[in-house]
């Protein structure tokens, strides 16, 4: 009993060490959780600050943006530029080890902007969570890691 209690603390002394090491960040690619995206995340700023572009999309079949443009974008101006290489989160800046805060998304797929938070989880997936006002009345959506090649985007 003695000894099972022992290893428990040991795994567990462990598993803290590993969740706190300094440089783990979710900078490289990822799959969007319907897989009909990859998105980049990249250094944009030398404080740790994070943002990320869309490197790859889908057009689904019957999808009235058939150009794969900015179709929903509130300023009329940027309606006609391309999805492929938008950058569309910014500012996520470190707020512990594996979480960054006080991030900004741009939702193309509505034209609507909201706050938003990355947490690179255990598991090494991604969970970006939007919200307005508060991160209680936000949405998540987990992302996987996408090592592979990046297809090329839709063209207009």
């Amino acid at each position: 009993m003695q000894a099972m209690r022992r290893l428990l603390v040991a795994l567990g002394a462990v598993a803290f060490l590993a969740a706190a090491q300094p440089g783990a960040a979710p900078e490289g690619r990822w799959l969007t959780e319907k897989k009909h995206g990859i998105v980049e995340i990249y250094r944009c700023g030398g404080d740790g600050t994070l943002c990320g572009r869309l490197v790859w999309f889908q057009i689904e079949p019957g999808s009235p943006n058939t150009q794969g443009v900015d179709l929903h974008n509130p300023d009329p101006a940027r309606r006609n530029r391309s999805l492929c290489g938008i950058v569309f989160m910014t500012g996520f800046r470190p707020a512990e080890p594996g979480v960054w805060e006080d991030g900004t998304l741009y939702d193309p797929e509505t034209g609507k902007t909201y706050s938003g938070t990355i947490t690179l989880q255990p598991d090494g997936m991604l969970r970006l969570r939007g919200y307005i006002g508060t991160p209680l009345l936000g949405r998540n959506t987990i992302w996987t890691s996408h090592p592979g090649p990046v297809p090329p985007c839709p063209s207009k």
